[in-house]
């Protein structure tokens, strides 16, 4: 499972972080104003009239004008990077660039500072996707790896009486004699069913709601529109760029395959109406009712191909898995840990890491408290009510710690680098665990409020 460990790449995901914000600049007193602009819109105004109102602005600033009253065309003037930029306009029922199109020129300037922001700040990562990326390493590969063995087995064996693929059999067979390594795990290079089943993606521009990260690079997905492209038959997800190396290896069935591991969190509980994940709950409620006093509780592993096999367990029958056949609690703890480890951004998001470091280091116990409520207070709903269960949970673990000899500490030390996110350059993660043991034996006084 290690090499699962840092699939996806979360660089860009904080570079946009980055990206100024829109403020719009109004205009109380405008008579002409058109029907699908607001008080952004400041009538006729030369370029430098427009300027001089952003002058002293924040980057982001914007306002909407005409050049002179015989302009058939509106113009766009923003402040960015600490220069003034003005842009074209254009609008035919929606606000439109190029194939990008907006409700409301808010979201476009949004999503237009994002673009520039990137095209300056994250120009290297952008030239490494456009340049090189291997199918062969990437998450579409790494997860459904198995998947894509059960599917090749099944297409094999309704195949062979067809005398179509007799013959393709026959073309490919010094392919298919290659001897096997002690790994049955097949890859691209191995899986014969890639070799038979050629097909290309049916690739459609797509506005992807939520966070998203790109299946064969693992690069996030940036922007608020039409960040990528997906297929229209097995869901493959990528950059526009990106899609353009992806092979012919079309599999429509993954579509239903796909899963919930490595899902963004805020996504994957808005597409299932709920606000927990109920990989995290089915697996916290087994713990709790069997292995509370096993010792070793999330430090011991367990064993990888029965995590892996309870992993595609989940993603096959989703609520209905059934766990009381995992006789091992370590591999559903070591299931847990993988699920969370998985999830694009952490639970302790790239924002509130920050905060967190600052907050433990507050010696007085009732300012500290005050500050890591703060902390949380600022995640995001779906990463908050996670968090709040899994401290809650790893609270009651920690009660019972000279059973178990799993600690605050111990407990810590085993969640912070999956629970809490941090630069890479951070290598030493002291803090991080001090904070999330905080975070535990703190629990009743951050959550519900006891002295």
């Amino acid at each position: 499972m290690e090499n699962l460990k840092n699939i996806w790449k979360p660089e860009l995901y904080r570079i946009q972080l980055e990206a100024p914000i829109p403020k719009r600049i109004t205009c109380e007193n405008c008579p002409d104003r058109p029907e699908f602009y607001g008080k952004e819109y400041h009538g006729i105004l030369g370029h430098k009239e427009a300027s001089s109102l952003l002058e002293n602005e924040p980057n982001g600033a914007f306002l909407i004008r005409k050049g002179n009253e015989h302009n058939d065309f509106y113009t766009l003037t923003w402040r960015f990077n600490d220069k003034i930029h003005h842009y074209k306009l254009y609008y035919d029922g929606t606000h439109y660039i190029k194939d990008k199109r907006y409700d409301t020129i808010y979201d476009l300037v949004a999503d237009g500072l994002i673009t520039c922001h990137m095209e300056i700040k994250a120009h290297h990562i952008l030239e490494m996707i456009n340049s090189r990326t291997s199918y062969t390493d990437s998450p579409y590969v790494t997860l459904n790896r198995r998947k894509m063995n059960t599917l090749s087995q099944i297409h094999q064996a309704s195949n062979r009486s067809s005398p179509v693929n007799t013959k393709l059999e026959s073309k490919i067979k010094p392919d298919l004699t290659i001897k096997k390594t002690c790994d049955l795990t097949p890859t691209v290079e191995d899986n014969s069913l890639l070799y038979k089943y050629s097909k290309s993606h049916s690739f459609k521009v797509h506005t992807f709601k939520g966070l998203n990260w790109c299946e064969l690079c693992a690069n996030f997905l940036w922007g608020f529109t039409a960040q990528g492209v997906k297929c229209e038959d097995c869901g493959f997800i990528a950059h526009s760029k990106c899609s353009e190396r992806v092979p012919n290896h079309c599999l429509p069935d993954l579509k239903k395959l796909r899963g919930v591991f490595g899902i963004d969190l805020t996504t994957l509980l808005n597409a299932h109406s709920s606000t927990l994940p109920f990989v995290v709950r089915k697996c916290v409620n087994e713990i709790e009712a069997r292995g509370m006093d096993s010792e070793g509780i999330y430090r011991v592993s367990g064993f990888a191909d029965e995590i892996e096999a309870l992993k595609m367990a989940f993603d096959k029958d989703g609520e209905a898995t059934d766990l009381s056949v995992f006789s091992n609690i370590n591999v559903i703890a070591g299931t847990l840990k993988l699920y969370l480890r998985l999830l694009p951004v952490p639970l302790i998001t790239y924002e509130v890491h920050p905060k967190l470091l600052s907050a433990i280091q507050t010696k007085a116990a009732g300012v500290q408290v005050t500050m890591l409520r703060e902390c949380l207070d600022s995640l995001p709903p779906a990463h908050f009510n996670c968090l709040q269960y899994m401290v809650q949970h790893l609270h009651r673990v920690s009660q019972l710690a000279e059973v178990n000899k799993m600690s605050a500490h111990n407990l810590s030390t085993v969640f912070a680098p999956t629970l809490v996110a941090t630069p890479p350059a951070i290598t030493d993660l002291a803090f991080e665990i001090r904070a999330l043991q905080a975070l535990i034996e703190y629990c009743p006084q951050i959550y519900y409020g006891n002295k």
